[in-house]
């Protein structure tokens, strides 16, 4: 049994709703953005189920992950993507054309595409835009063209991200309107903030305003069966029932790492004669409480007016604001015990920004990365107010 837990209907399905959508799916050629927390299997389920079953049906796929390279500017990766896949397919003997000849969607015979500009040059002044670039790919291709752009919020983080995700925009409204296109430009975004996700699509100001935002289809009762068969094929015995084991798997968050962690825990640990029903919920308790408490640690790294600045932004419910005023400067100077002036700040939420541990939300707005941790922070604290 593969270790790596497959979901080829999901896939199938989406990949059908996406290439050849009925009158209610139409809307997804305006974008799909899917919404889940950190680890819990999203990029797993794009690279093994829906890049594969999207390529199957003869779509030329595209994948980058913003949080591959943190400290480089979104836009950046993306053209790079771009980049190498125009490169690629103008490569004869590429893997890419190989994939399209099999199904079907490209007459490229022994050569490989033509592109009528540099392809070093997209995107840049000057230069090709993306929309000619990603209209001439479709028109070669003669098949839909899909780009996943993994942990997409990150783009919102500056204007060059922002002026990336308008000129995807701009490609889509060249390409998909036309009569008797020869395919789509289809665009899907993940992430792990809802919020974030869920603006890109909900504000009028943003590229995609009024495309589909969807949670992300979290693995389930199946997921947490396939575990446990695996263990009984491996010859374990004290495992616990499928719903005290799907309970666990919800407490930590419906990840997948987590859940392997705490089962490892039960079988090292069960002591004889142990239920495994009753110490199971214990171990996921405690590790979910850890995992937040890692990221916590990383700020605490960082110094106590990092601290402080960290836990303004996770007890506002909602856009922390004002972080940079007087107002706030009293206040982190109360809560470290020294005088903390106004331009001390601006280097600690950069920090705070490269360790991934906040975002921009826009100018000025700033919040928690991660909702998991900000739960996590809210509850210990709320526990801390009682004692």
């Amino acid at each position: 049994m593969s270790s790596i837990y497959r979901r080829p209907e999901l896939a199938a399905q989406m990949s059908r709703q996406l290439l050849n959508p009925g009158v209610l799916d139409e809307g997804l050629r305006s974008g799909l953005f899917l919404s889940g927390l950190r680890r819990t299997g999203k990029t797993t389920f794009l690279l093994n189920d829906l890049v594969p079953a999207l390529e199957e049906a003869g779509a030329l796929v595209m994948y980058v992950d913003l949080w591959s390279d943190t400290q480089t500017n979104p836009a950046v990766l993306v053209l790079a993507a771009v980049r190498r896949t125009l490169a690629e397919l103008q490569t004869p003997a590429s893997s890419m054309l190989r994939k399209l000849k099999r199904v079907g969607s490209a007459d490229v015979g022994a050569f490989g595409f033509k592109f009528g500009f540099k392809i070093d040059s997209v995107g840049t002044e000057g230069g090709p835009t993306l929309a000619r670039a990603l209209t001439e790919l479709v028109d070669q291709a003669r098949t839909n063209v899909v780009l996943i752009v993994d942990e997409v919020q990150q783009a919102i983080t500056s204007d060059d991200g922002n002026q990336m995700l308008l000129a995807l925009k701009a490609a889509r409204d060249a390409i998909n309107p036309r009569p008797g296109t020869p395919g789509h430009f289809i665009f899907i975004g993940t992430g792990s903030h809802r919020a974030l996700v869920s603006e890109l699509t909900a504000r009028r100001n943003q590229a995609f305003a009024g495309a589909t935002s969807v949670p992300y289809p979290v693995l389930d009762a199946d997921y947490v069966g396939h575990l446990l068969k695996r263990l009984q094929q491996e010859g374990a015995v004290r495992l616990p029932t499928l719903e005290v084991a799907v309970q666990a798997f919800a407490t930590l968050g419906n990840r997948p790492e987590e859940m392997l962690k705490a089962l490892r825990q039960l079988s090292r640990h069960l002591p004889p004669g142990g239920n495994p029903d009753e110490h199971l919920p214990v171990i996921a308790a405690t590790l979910r409480s850890t995992a937040a408490d890692i990221e916590l640690m990383k700020v605490e790294q960082l110094g106590s007016l990092a601290t402080a600045v960290f836990e303004r932004i996770a007890s506002t419910k909602g856009d922390a604001r004002g972080l940079f005023s007087a107002d706030a400067a009293a206040d982190y100077t109360k809560a470290i015990g020294r005088e903390v002036r106004v331009e001390e700040i601006q280097p600690i939420v950069n920090d705070l920004l490269a360790a991934n541990l906040i975002m921009r939300k826009g100018h000025g707005m700033y919040g928690v990365t991660d909702p998991f941790v900000q739960e996590m922070w809210r509850e210990k604290k709320a526990l801390d107010d009682t004692l």
